[in-house]
């Protein structure tokens, strides 16, 4: 989540891609300063302390506040107004204030809700996958070749993922249309490879990072020792089908990249995705695949002050997004969590600083965005169609699952490689697995569909993809993370669905029928 997770954008990116314990590490609320009331025009009585850490905030308006009257009161109180989004009443802010956010909550008739994106001080300028890249090798890269037959791609005989969900069927109706991109919300993609360049919509590309969208040429590409994850997910969903590497699910669609991650840590920070909704929104962009969680909060519990402030800033961006043609894709999370049950040990949060164990209800504490109304959640699978070890998953709260990998899932492929093989920075290839790369094959699939439905709005789409999904029952057995075969015991089922799969396992195959 805010980190890639194991397949999900916790990309195994060195972490520098509890309601009442987290509040150890939020800056202090001692009184330092008198609190500005309950109206935008009472005067602070004294000059607001500036010798806190700089952190950045999310304020969040209410229903009839202006934003001009927001940034005042922002500028009162020793903060510096960043950015804001007047179309869901949400401003960022940066401060060195102790009592910043306190001050602005007790306006309450400008501000729902304030808090800090993070509980570590700014720094100048995760990810959710399971274990490490590996590079594809010339040997497999030869191999594969050879196995090639007419119409393949040179290294799809070792896509096992694509034929998992009759993508390779479905390209020989239609590749999807160029009318129809998806963006990837994510650590930046390489716009310069091969298999990507044909499809690339550097229009509707940015970075994001910082929570202002930089649309100068080559700001979306990874930072040059950043990682490899977002270019892995853009060439599941659109690698072009044009003689060279790989095939994406959706070859004939765009694909954009929208850089939300820091330089250094990966991390993933409230202000900088909240800007890649908006941009998604305002640029025309059909799909976003979003394979993260948003820092530094695993489970973002609302009964924090800050937390909630971060999931509503978020839930506005996203509602704003689906309003104006956006279907939003998230992974479920690499953390083998139920995300339907009543109680997680989060051992992870604040991922910034010192995490501090809690024990936290997934009804009221969400993995954000993936538990978000209106975005898909997606679970991953292996070749063997179990659920992957790495996984969460939830009865209700999956709405379908796709190919993530799994090491233990071994494929009948000419690298016997039970992980997902796509596009690496460089003109590379590797393999990676995780949430993370569930999420780009339901994203590619919701291509598909827009492409051959393109009146169809988000929720309409959302209800084909669960509608054509391949039902799955609870199996008897799945593999754990040592490679053991055990009791399914965790999965749950009703309504037509399973906590494992949801609806099923996605369909490109029906998406272009």
């Amino acid at each position: 989540m805010a980190h890639l997770g194991p397949g999900r954008r916790r990309i195994a990116v060195p972490v520098g891609l509890a309601l009442t314990a987290s509040l150890a590490f939020l800056p202090s609320v001692a009184a330092s300063a008198a609190p500005l009331g309950n109206t935008a025009d009472t005067a602070v009585a004294a000059k607001p302390d500036t010798t806190g850490p700089k952190l950045s905030y999310v304020a969040n308006l209410t229903t009839y506040a202006s934003v001009k009257a927001a940034k005042k009161a922002v500028e009162r109180a020793g903060g510096t107004v960043v950015t804001s989004y007047e179309q869901i009443g949400v401003v960022v802010a940066h401060s060195q204030n102790p009592d910043f956010a306190k001050q602005l909550r007790a306006q309450r008739g400008l501000f729902v809700s304030v808090g800090a994106t993070r509980t570590a001080p700014l720094q100048t300028v995760a990810t959710t996958e399971e274990g490490t890249t590996q590079t594809l090798s010339a040997a497999d890269a030869a191999k594969a070749a050879a196995k090639a037959t007419d119409g393949q791609e040179p290294l799809e005989p070792n896509q096992w993922d694509l034929r998992a969900i009759k993508a390779d069927q479905a390209h020989k109706i239609n590749d999807g249309s160029r009318n129809v991109t998806v963006g990837v919300i994510d650590t930046g993609v390489d716009d310069t490879h091969p298999d990507l360049a044909p499809n690339f919509s550097k229009g509707q590309s940015a970075n994001c990072v910082g929570g202002v969208a930089d649309t100068t040429d080559g700001a979306w590409r990874p930072y040059p020792d950043g990682s490899d994850h977002g270019t892995h997910v853009a060439g599941t969903i659109a690698a072009a089908r044009n003689g060279i590497g790989v095939a994406g699910v959706a070859p004939g669609v765009q694909v954009a990249a929208i850089k939300v991650s820091e330089p250094g840590t990966s991390l993933f920070f409230t202000e900088a995705v909240v800007c890649g909704f908006m941009f998604a929104a305002e640029k025309g962009i059909e799909v976003t695949n979003n394979s993260y969680y948003v820092d530094p909060w695993l489970y973002n519990c609302k009964a924090d002050d800050d937390q909630k402030a971060l999931v509503e800033a978020l839930g506005r961006a996203t509602k704003y997004a689906e309003r104006k043609g956006v279907l939003s894709v998230a992974s479920a999370g690499n953390s083998n969590h139920d995300l339907a049950s009543n109680a997680i040990v989060d051992d992870t949060s604040p991922d910034d600083a010192t995490p501090v164990p809690r024990t936290i209800d997934p009804h009221v504490c969400l993995d954000i965005p993936t538990q978000l109304p209106g975005v898909v959640t997606v679970s991953a699978t292996g070749d063997q169609g179990l659920r992957s070890y790495y996984s969460s998953f939830g009865l209700g709260v999956v709405d379908v699952a796709a190919p993530g990998g799994d090491k233990w899932q071994v494929p009948a492929t000419p690298d016997a490689n039970g992980r997902v093989l796509s596009t690496l920075p460089g003109g590379g290839y590797g393999y990676k697995q995780g949430t993370s790369m569930a999420g780009p094959h339901v994203a590619g699939v919701a291509a598909l569909l827009k492409s051959a439905h393109p009146k169809a709005t988000p929720s309409q789409l959302q209800a084909m993809l669960k509608a054509q999904a391949t039902k799955a029952a609870c199996p008897e057995k799945i593999y754990d993370a040592a490679g053991a075969l055990v009791d399914a015991a965790t999965c749950q089922s009703k309504w037509g669905q399973t906590g494992y799969y949801g609806y099923g396992v996605v369909d490109a195959l029906k998406a272009v029928k």
